[in-house]
């Protein structure tokens, strides 16, 4: 049996592939490529930043026989320690400089993206023209990129069509050892079984997006926004329910009194005026923004003072008659639920400025931040709400101790799934990640907290209790990554079979190991 090269000789083998200038080992780098979002892992060997799937391909190929651990990471946003290794000395490979739009075929409505293209890039590139894909983004999208979106999952523009993973049409992935693969159809998914869904969610752990095909739709020309003001969260999650049941609006999400708290906190009037000029030129027309943007002004930051739970809607089309429709039966649901109708600023401007600066990965005076969340049936949201609320309760002087506050974004997801996402906040040292993520001038503000281990570890263990609860309620996740019980929910002989395929694609378990729960 052949003896694998040292780490030195590993580096040595990829940079005489692919040249120096796309490989990465600068101590303060690979420390920093070991962090997500939440979690700080042991260093990597090297970082790889391949600049098309040619040269990708060629540097997996010549470390093949290294048994070094390969991570893909996309824009860095996880917070499941997707891309975090569990061991030191794996080789990260950066997808950041294959950033390319490859075809936008208007003609038969699909466009062609470099993995490492971001949302933001694609909406600038398809927003001109009128278009966008049916799923066309997360917020974080001025950093996420697709073939994260792809590998992780997630929603939140477009999520009225389902989740980020199904609209792909086809894949090109390339497999550890260097292998190019191709899978489904450019215009039409599936063509036979389903290839292009087996590398959908994978977390990276069967292969590394190269290449990504998406379907394109012709953009709204109509829209009605609407914001809904709620007394309690029986009545916010029935009426949330029912508006995606009948398919009425494009997004559908909503705050609970914490986090409705934490935004009013963190935007600004000032920062909400300097986006009118994008407001304006998604209103249809000079005079009709100036009207939407004094209203803005107008309303100010005090419309949801007195809201408990707060919801907001977005409805569009292509006739303003028929979407106007459409917000009067939302309205009629609100009123039926208990809601009352409040100035719908936030919808407005989320919608006219839908990637904005990640500044919110931090609290508004420099907290640390983390989500955890799970997907229910309609028929299970109220009481997945009131089960954690429980867990808050039993936690609750500890919390008011460490300073440690937890809220939930709550979003529907096509007609038949409720997203409950819970975020905590707790005063700690800033990472790396979130210094480099942060706009500069945001980050000047911040006061900053130091170390706060005790903290932490209640955060740690609050997101372990929310993901038990969401086993309980027979929910679902994305961002797998290395945070949420994929094979303890799965059924035995599917697991099997997606441990097969594992072992067929990957057999000495070199991509992404852990990832999924996987080797």
């Amino acid at each position: 049996m052949a003896t694998a090269p040292a780490h030195s000789d590993t580096l040595g083998l990829l940079t005489q592939a692919v040249g120096a200038d796309a490989v990465i080992t600068d101590p303060a780098e690979r420390t920093f490529y070991a962090q997500d979002v939440y979690t700080l892992g042991p260093d990597p060997l090297g970082i790889f930043r391949p600049a098309d799937t040619d040269m990708l391909a060629r540097g997996l190929a010549a470390v093949a026989d290294s048994g070094v651990a390969i991570v893909p990471r996309g824009g860095g946003m996880s917070y499941t320690s997707g891309y975090v290794a569990p061991e030191a000395g794996a080789l990260i490979i950066d997808m950041a400089a294959m950033d390319r739009i490859l075809e936008v075929n208007e003609t038969d409505m699909t466009v062609t993206v470099e993995a490492g293209c971001t949302w933001h890039k694609l909406y600038e590139e398809l927003h001109p023209r009128g278009l966008r894909t049916p799923v066309w983004g997360t917020l974080s999208g001025i950093k996420a990129n697709i073939g994260g979106g792809m590998s992780q999952n997630g929603l939140f523009w477009g999520a009225t069509n389902g989740t980020i993973a199904p609209s792909a049409l086809a894949m090109e992935v390339v497999l550890a050892d260097g292998t190019v693969m191709r899978t489904g159809s450019e215009f039409l998914r599936p063509f036979g079984p389903d290839l292009t869904g087996l590398f959908g969610s994978d977390a990276g752990s069967f292969g590394i997006k190269a290449k990504v095909t998406l379907p394109m739709m012709r953009d709204a020309t109509a829209f009605a926004y609407g914001s809904f003001a709620f007394d309690t969260p029986d009545q916010i999650t029935a009426a949330m329910s029912q508006v995606a049941r009948e398919g009425l609006a494009s997004e559908c999400f909503g705050f609970d009194p914490f986090l409705q708290a934490q935004r009013m906190k963190r935007d600004s009037l000032t920062k909400d005026a300097k986006q009118l000029v994008g407001m304006m030129k998604s209103q249809g027309g000079f005079w009709k923004g100036i009207k939407e943007g004094a209203k803005v002004v107008a309303a100010g930051r005090s419309f949801l003072d007195d809201a408990t739970f707060s919801a907001h809607l977005i409805c569009e089309g292509r006739h303003q008659s028929a979407v106007d429709a459409d917000m009067r039966r939302v309205e009629e649901i609100v009123a039926e639920a208990g809601g009352t109708k409040v100035e719908n600023t936030i919808p407005k401007v989320m919608r006219a400025n839908p990637f904005p600066p990640v500044n919110s990965m931090v609290g508004p005076d420099g907290e640390r931040w983390v989500p955890v969340h799970g997907i229910v049936r309609h028929s299970r949201a109220l009481e997945t709400i009131e089960t954690i609320g429980a867990l808050y309760e039993r936690h609750g002087e500890e919390m008011e101790r460490l300073g440690v506050g937890a809220g939930y974004l709550i979003l529907t997801v096509g007609r038949t799934g409720f997203l409950i996402e819970p975020v905590f906040y707790w005063p700690d040292e800033m990472q790396e990640m979130h210094r480099r993520s942060v706009e500069p001038d945001h980050l000047a503000k911040l006061k900053g907290f130091p170390v706060n281990e005790e903290a932490r570890a209640l955060v740690a263990t609050l997101r372990r209790g929310v993901i038990d609860i969401f086993g309980e309620m027979d929910g679902v996740h994305f961002q797998i990554g290395r945070a949420y019980p994929l094979e303890a929910r799965s059924d035995p002989e599917a697991w099997k079979l997606l441990e097969a395929v594992k072992r067929a694609i990957d057999p000495e378990g070199r991509m992404n190991p852990g990832a999924l729960g996987l080797g």
